[in-house]
């Protein structure tokens, strides 16, 4: 379970490094490269709580197996894909194979550890959660620049193939058959009108805000733009009536306002966002700026990975009088990160040592914003709402992610078109614009507890 939770994970950062390479062999747009990296986080975030529920329903070995097999699948296909449409197509049923597979991993850990085999389970869940990100940077790296047999980016999709398939073949006998939370009477809805509406509303608010500036915002953009504003509203007023009428919501109205709760998912948001728009910029800045190889743009990206596993790691052990304040400074921290990063690469610097410092300081900032957050909006919920809480932190840490790539990556891709040839010089100063636009957002999540909590 470990492993596939491993390979999802290393699949969403491992495609940063490898995202100049595609765009080249595949003579893909900016606007291509964003939507190869937020198509999956498209279809990951909207059917993420669906995938809960269907191992509900289902079972969740059975569902867990299944999601891994379209996530193998897919990955072939991503690998094999001849064009940017078809590997953005790809990455999509990608998303959907990780949304099915990846819910059901904690919940396999509850139903079939207790004591402390639990807490040594839990344990490994969250160590590979830290060293992924590290890992993903690094073996992109490794096989962009190793070029095997002449494939280029492919086998970064590609590795994930023989890897599902062991764990298709051992995940067959090893996890419960039956493990059926509920029986299938008794199992939630999928809301599946809930989910239509979700899916339309994030789909019409990414693809005109990736588009848009390569096509000089037409008017289908802002049109598109307003019917996902209307959509959302509709999802929203939809989930109100479907809770009160005793049916079972995509997102449950109480848990959103559960105290605290609204504040959390925006602070989520917000870092996630940071995080998306920061990777996706850089790793352009770096290779098509910089000239810099796939495996030093990995390892350089090194220093924020690991710092980020080892502060989320230990921040509880820290002074209890520091708990409140963590998650403020983190984003005042982050912000300060993210502008040093610009100002280190300011006028087509490579930064020198001074670069992996304050790679360090954004690593310190994202965890210090991310992890406490996350711990204690969980920790305030009462127990029958728990699924339903992790669900929607989830797919709000997705949406973040998403938000940030269409974003902040639009912002880097229209400052460089607009200050002329991609030379080191003017990707840096796109960069500055990106990076103080990046540390605004994370001052915002510094002060939103302010404004929130108040209200």
């Amino acid at each position: 379970m470990l492993a596939a939770q491993f390979m999802a994970l290393l699949d969403v950062f491992i495609v940063n490094v490898a995202a100049p390479t595609i765009g080249t062999e595949l003579h893909a747009s900016g606007a291509q490269l964003q939507l190869v990296i937020a198509g999956y986080a498209i279809t990951y975030s909207v059917l993420l709580i669906t995938g809960a529920r269907l191992g509900e329903r289902f079972g969740h070995g059975r569902v867990h197996l299944a999601g891994l097999a379209l996530f193998t699948a897919a990955s072939l296909a991503c690998g094999l894909a001849q064009g940017a449409t078809e590997l953005i197509v790809f990455r999509l049923v990608q998303g959907a194979g990780s949304a099915v597979m990846i819910p059901q991993v904690l919940s396999l850990v509850q139903r079939n550890f207790t004591g402390e085999a639990r807490a040594k389970a839990l344990g490994a869940y969250s160590a590979v959660l830290a060293v992924g990100a590290a890992a993903g940077q690094v073996v992109g790296g490794l096989l962009v620049s190793a070029d095997l047999l002449g494939t280029g980016w492919r086998p970064v999709f590609l590795v994930n193939v023989p890897v599902g398939v062991v764990l298709l073949a051992v995940g067959s006998r090893v996890l419960p058959p039956g493990d059926r939370t509920t029986s299938r009477n008794r199992a939630r809805g999928l809301d599946l009108p809930g989910l239509v509406l979700l899916g339309a509303a994030v789909s019409l608010f990414t693809v005109p805000l990736v588009l848009g500036q390569e096509q000089d915002w037409p008017l289908w953009s802002w049109l598109s733009l307003l019917t996902a504003a209307v959509l959302f509203a509709v999802f929203c007023a939809y989930e109100s009536q479907l809770a009160r009428h005793g049916g079972t919501p995509l997102i449950t109205p109480s848990v959103v306002r559960h105290p605290g709760m609204g504040l959390a998912a925006f602070r989520i948001l917000a870092v996630m966002a940071v995080n998306g728009g920061f990777l996706f910029a850089l790793t352009l800045h770096i290779q098509g700026g910089l000239g810099f190889s796939a495996l030093r743009t990995g390892l350089t990206f090194a220093p924020t990975a690991i710092v980020f596993g080892l502060v989320g790691l230990t921040w509880r052990g820290w002074p209890a009088s520091w708990q409140r304040l963590l998650t403020p400074v983190g984003f005042l921290v982050l912000a300060l990160g993210a502008a040093g990063v610009g100002l280190v690469l300011k006028g087509g610097d490579s930064g020198g040592p001074l670069l992996y410092v304050v790679y360090a300081v954004v690593g310190v900032g994202l965890a210090l914003a991310f992890s406490p957050t996350l711990t204690r909006a969980l920790a305030t919920v009462p127990p029958e709402h728990a699924a339903d809480a992790s669900g929607l932190l989830a797919t709000v840490t997705q949406l973040g992610q998403l938000t940030g790539v269409a974003g902040f990556g639009t912002l880097f891709l229209n400052r460089l078109e607009s200050l002329g040839p991609s030379a080191a010089y003017t990707s840096a100063e796109a960069l500055l614009a990106c990076m103080f636009a990046l540390a605004g957002t994370a001052a915002v999540g510094a002060v939103s507890g302010l404004v929130l909590r108040r209200r």
